[in-house]
């Protein structure tokens, strides 16, 4: 490869990564008139192809390149993409393998610091990234860490480093880990970041003022964590408290709906972190809670730099932050009781409120529908079990457990809904892992996910909760919607928010200590119609008036807190 053939493959991807589709194509043009550029600039247009939606066009493009040299591994990597942009993962992920294995191997007899090497790596990088992307959605969360795991070595950029580090955090809570390995692998995050902190030693420490509480997510829309916010910006008490909002991600109708409340509100999507820092310093925050931890479009950057004298974690993300920046993270006395181990895992200090740590309040996303006051059971005849967590949530000892279930109970079925089961590949993933472990695929119903999803409770008569990685929005609408949930408390934050909602909504019967008694449980209900029944008719009405939904409850127990950790920030 000539080094005009480099340079141009070089301004190429930094087109591509700066999102200037038109400079990818005009480099690809330069490519195709070089001495030995001409497949370059076919793979190059694919791949602009590709990222505009042109889907066709760029398997056209690359299946000309793959015929001419079958190893060309960006042709190859534009084939792999329309597969993952048309979600046909039988296709994407073994494609996706194989690219990767090719290009680590070429990787290794190129000098690190050469311009092949660099191209190879941005190849290599795009790879792992939607290779990461496609096992998470193929439900295996592990592999899809250790993925992106190897996307943040290669990326060149600190924060683009940190940013993904973040993801393989994410990815790893949903299978166990110890408190010892999660706490060290989350430290990490902030010797990636790097920062410097703000100081605030001009800080006025009143330990009395009124508070301005600043909460920031990329969520403010339609997602899990509006589901949780209406109290915090409507039933704050203003006469002490003001309330802002820092929003990171898209808006959409929900986002319109939560800026009628009485508070201020700051996009800073496309600010980057030491901006965004900047901003909120310069709007005097005296408490910043973080909403998302190690989601998508985290937060945590910004937070890296302290731009509150007083910074919390929690509801949007079960696990630490890993920042020393962050001073506490919320729970409860269910979730991190006094002293138990799962504190460990933390390097926030826990700030439990007396009841639930969330409130649920889904008001701000949608319009509920109705609650089914008959149980499926009793116009069936048979029992329905369902489950409408993400696929990823589901490990391979909790499909032994439903299997239990289902040998003990006859006739019943299973009803799994879930993206993966929106896609024909993902289904067949699906039934395959269901079969190898013994649950016949005629027991079982799989069903898309659609925007009315709270519609198909009224065919379940008793929801099972995952573990670790217990739902959090799915079980408090499936309570809503008049369903049980059988769920088992587990030794980690994130593996009790059942045992937390289930407790705080009045329904701690539902609540089990161990595998054995997760399908005792589950069948002594299921064998029981008159007491489903009586769950389908009357559960929504207890929940509503649990501390589960108590928004003035919960705002008054939460604004308690902020006060206390402010004053100790006064006396420290």
């Amino acid at each position: 490869m000539t080094d005009e053939t480099r340079n141009w493959l070089k301004l190429a991807d930094k087109f591509a990564a700066d999102g200037d589709l038109m400079g990818m194509r005009a480099a690809a043009h330069e490519l195709y008139d070089t001495a030995d550029g001409r497949l370059e600039g076919v793979a190059v247009m694919a791949e602009a192809a590709l990222y505009s939606g042109e889907r066709d066009e760029a398997a056209t493009l690359s299946g000309e390149v793959l015929k001419s040299n079958p190893k060309h591994l960006r042709a190859a990597l534009v084939k792999a993409g329309v597969a993952a942009a048309e979600f046909r993962l039988d296709e994407e992920l073994p494609a996706l393998h194989a690219l990767t294995e090719q290009a680590e191997k070429e990787l290794s007899g190129f000098d690190p610091e050469s311009g092949n090497a660099l191209i190879l790596r941005n190849i290599l990088r795009k790879a792992y990234g939607w290779l990461t992307d496609g096992e998470y959605l193929a439900a295996n969360p592990e592999t899809a860490a250790e993925t992106v795991h190897k996307a943040s070595e290669l990326a060149d950029d600190p924060l683009a480093r940190a940013v993904l580090y973040s993801k393989e955090l994410f990815l790893r809570n949903y299978r166990m880990q110890g408190p010892g390995e999660s706490l060290a692998l989350a430290k990490r995050f902030e010797t990636l970041m790097g920062v410097t902190p703000y100081p605030h030693a001009e800080a006025a420490k009143l330990p009395e003022k009124k508070l301005s509480i600043g909460y920031i997510s990329p969520d403010f829309r339609e997602h899990v964590v509006a589901s949780f916010l209406e109290p915090m910006i409507r039933f704050f008490d203003s006469s002490h408290f003001s309330v802002h909002l820092y929003g990171l991600g898209r808006r959409d109708a929900v986002t319109k709906r939560i800026q009628t409340a009485p508070i201020a509100y700051r996009d800073l999507s496309g600010r980057s972190p030491r901006t965004a820092a900047r901003i909120i310093s310069e709007d005097h925050i005296d408490i910043l809670f973080d909403l998302s931890g190690h989601t998508q479009g985290t937060a945590l950057p910004i937070l890296a730099y302290r731009p509150a004298p007083v910074q919390i974690s929690g509801i949007g993300y079960m696990a630490t932050t890993g920042l020393s920046t962050v001073d506490y993270f919320l729970a409860d006395n269910v979730t991190m009781p006094e002293g138990d181990s799962a504190e460990q895992a933390f390097v926030e200090k826990a700030l439990r409120l007396p009841h639930s740590h969330l409130c649920y309040a889904p008001g701000l996303v949608r319009e509920m529908p109705l609650a089914a006051l008959e149980a499926p059971v009793l116009r069936n005849g048979y029992v329905t079990f369902g489950c409408f967590n993400n696929f990823a949530k589901v490990t391979d000892e909790t499909i032994l457990l439903w299997r239990g279930i289902l040998d003990q109970v006859p006739g019943a079925r299973l009803l799994l809904k879930n993206k993966l089961a929106s896609i024909p590949s993902g289904e067949k993933i699906i039934r395959e892992r269901l079969a190898h472990l013994g649950i016949e695929s005629g027991r079982v119903d799989l069903r898309p996910y659609s925007p009315d999803y709270l519609e198909s409770y009224r065919e379940v008569d008793i929801a099972l909760d995952t573990m670790p990685y217990n739902g959090g929005i799915t079980t408090c609408e499936a309570l809503y919607m008049g369903v049980p949930v059988i769920s088992l408390r587990g030794r980690s934050h994130g593996a009790r928010f059942g045992a937390s909602i289930l407790r705080n909504a009045g329904v701690e019967e539902l609540l089990v200590e161990n595998d054995i008694n997760y399908v005792r449980r589950a069948v002594q209900i299921a064998r029981s119609p008159e007491l489903i029944g009586a769950y389908h008719s009357g559960l929504r009405a207890n929940v509503r008036q649990s501390a589960l939904m108590n928004k003035k409850q919960y705002m008054q127990e939460l604004e308690a807190a902020y006060r206390k950790i402010w004053r100790d920030f006064c006396n420290t």
